[in-house]
């Protein structure tokens, strides 16, 4: 058999339309589950099969690190090797980089990996540091997050106060001091010559914009472009996918409105809901057939989209399984202790922790099941939507690897020295992320491709990882919020905390809190267990999970 035709038989009819779908434009709407990755991967390693496609001048682009190295793992297996396939993030810094001392000249900036430290000047120099605390970890994030949906929304420090009074749910800081601070960090960032990883989408768009020699090399570096997760692209990203495309038509999207969840952070279904009338001739494929869920979880997804007009339903090719259970409790406390003692039946009977996660609304739910985690010494690892690496805890313990580096201890092995360095780390909190940094080590040290196997070398990787925000993980219950397991699959969810006035939230967007609770059940491959305190999620009716009062 050909390599085209073995590349087209791995696939179902839906699939297959996507793969001899080889030249854009070519819009994909993917349900949960059906296999997108699968599809999008084959269809560049059919093209290049059949020469429609040289893979040197494929552009693939997704969210996360992870999801990119998926890709490049599926489009090795199918003898692409060479494809491109990043985040827009690193494609852009990767471009901005290699162009700086043209375009811009003078030193290349550093990257602003962490915003914590430039926001604590910045609130000082606001005059503001006596009514905001810099310590307070969850205020910093909300302020950076502030800050992150303004660049990328591409709205300027004056007209953020008016920008924010058209919103529903409003900041916990003053308008008026987020623009003060906003202002500041700005200001700081110039004074240090740094950026960070708005202003490498910004910068990468206005070269490509306004140098024309630049923007001919690119688009003729890449012709073929592949976008992945499309419902959450923002303004500022589709800014820069328009300079990457030109006047071409070869791009093919993928997305699904139903999995919006982003528009906190600047990501918007515009650009997915209207590429027919940007591209009229466009060929729209759905993918409805589900491969992750049971028939049993899928009926109950399903029936939430239909409330919601979400988008098309699915249809499951699994074998049936248990129905989802919802249980009440009187208050949280009860909820995480029953949650944890099904968990560590789980375990008892064999069930492999990586095989199981704990699903909540907000980061504040999970500490107090990880609280009680550490007290029953049950294994996990926290996966949030704040950057890993910007964690103190994890900064520090870079730093004092850093100055190890330098002159390595002799008589000592680089992964016992590493073990010495976390051993102050390793107690409370801090606990799962220092654990997962060396759960690395380990893992790099077996790996016969890593050299050198010294700190220097782990601190390399380390770095890279850095870069792409791909943090290391570990064979652990995960711990996440709902936005952080987007993307994500476990046989067994635990979504906690599915009451009323917590999901949804008070005054957050309705629709938005929809969308966060399908991608929450639809996580779940074959057992799904949903609580509650006190009064249930009107969503739980909605899905059927809970019979209408």
């Amino acid at each position: 058999m050909a390599l085209e035709d073995e590349i087209l038989a791995a696939l179902d009819p839906d699939q297959r339309a996507v793969a001899l779908a080889t030249r854009g434009p070519v819009c994909v709407i993917a349900g949960a589950g059906t296999g997108k990755t699968r599809a999008i991967t084959h269809r560049i390693a059919y093209a290049v099969a059949i020469g429609t496609m040289d893979p040197a001048k494929v552009l693939a682009l997704t969210f996360t690190a992870k999801a990119a190295g998926e890709m490049r793992t599926r489009l090795r297996s199918l003898s692409v090797p060479t494809v491109a396939a990043r985040t827009i993030h690193s494609a852009a810094l990767k471009q901005l980089l290699y162009f700086w001392p043209s375009v811009f000249g003078g030193r290349t900036p550093d990257l602003v990996t962490t915003k914590t430290g430039f926001l604590t000047e910045a609130i000082n120099r606001a005059g503001l540091s006596s009514s905001l605390r810099a310590t307070n970890r969850e205020l910093m994030r909300d302020i950076a997050s502030e800050i992150e949906w303004a660049k990328v929304s591409q709205v300027a420090p004056p007209d953020f106060v008016d920008e924010i009074s058209k919103r529903s749910q409003k900041p916990r800081v003053l308008p008026e001091q987020l623009v003060q601070i906003y202002t500041a960090y700005e200001s700081i960032k110039k004074q240090e010559l740094a950026i960070d990883f708005e202003d490498v989408l910004l910068l990468c768009a206005a070269m490509l914009e306004e140098e024309r020699d630049v923007r001919e090399r690119v688009q003729d570096q890449y012709r073929y472009f592949t976008i992945d997760e499309y419902q959450d692209i923002s303004p500022i990203q589709q800014r820069l996918i328009n300079a990457w495309l030109g006047t071409r038509k070869d791009i093919c999207v993928v997305g699904d409105p139903a999995q919006t969840i982003y528009s906190f952070a600047g990501a918007t279904p515009v650009f997915l809901n209207t590429f027919t009338q940007r591209f009229p001739e466009a060929e729209v494929i759905r993918l409805s057939t589900g491969y992750r869920s049971t028939p049993e979880i899928t009926f109950a997804a399903n029936a939430l989209l239909r409330v919601g007009q979400m988008g098309q339903e699915l249809v499951a090719q699994n074998d049936h399984g248990s129905k989802p259970t919802v249980s009440a409790y009187a208050d949280e406390e009860a909820e995480i202790a029953g949650v944890l003692a099904d968990i560590t039946a789980l375990l008892t009977a064999g069930t492999a922790p990586q095989e199981i996660a704990i699903l909540a609304r907000t980061n504040a739910q999970l500490k107090v099941a990880e609280k009680q985690m550490l007290k029953l010494n049950l294994p996990y690892q926290v996966r949030s939507t704040e950057r890993f690496f910007d964690r103190k805890e994890v900064r520090d313990f870079l730093k004092e690897v850093r100055k190890a580096s330098v002159i390595p201890a002799e008589g000592q092995g680089w992964i016992d020295e590493l073990r010495s360095l976390a051993q102050p780390y390793l107690t409370g909190e801090t606990i799962d992320g220092i654990a997962a940094l060396l759960h690395l080590a380990r893992e790099l040290d077996s790996d016969t491709s890593f050299n050198p196997k010294t700190l220097r070398g782990y601190l390399r990787e380390v770095e890279d990882r850095v870069q792409q925000n791909n943090p290391p993980t570990m064979p652990v219950i995960t711990l996440a919020t709902l936005h952080a397991a987007k993307g994500l699959e476990w046989e067994r969810v635990f979504l906690i905390g599915a009451s009323d006035g917590q999901l949804p939230v008070a005054d957050a967007p309705l629709d938005e809190e929809r969308r966060l609770f399908y991608v929450g059940i639809t996580r779940a491959k074959a057992d799904l267990h949903i609580s509650y305190k006190r009064s249930p999620s009107p969503f739980l009716r909605e899905s059927g999970l809970l019979a209408s009062s």
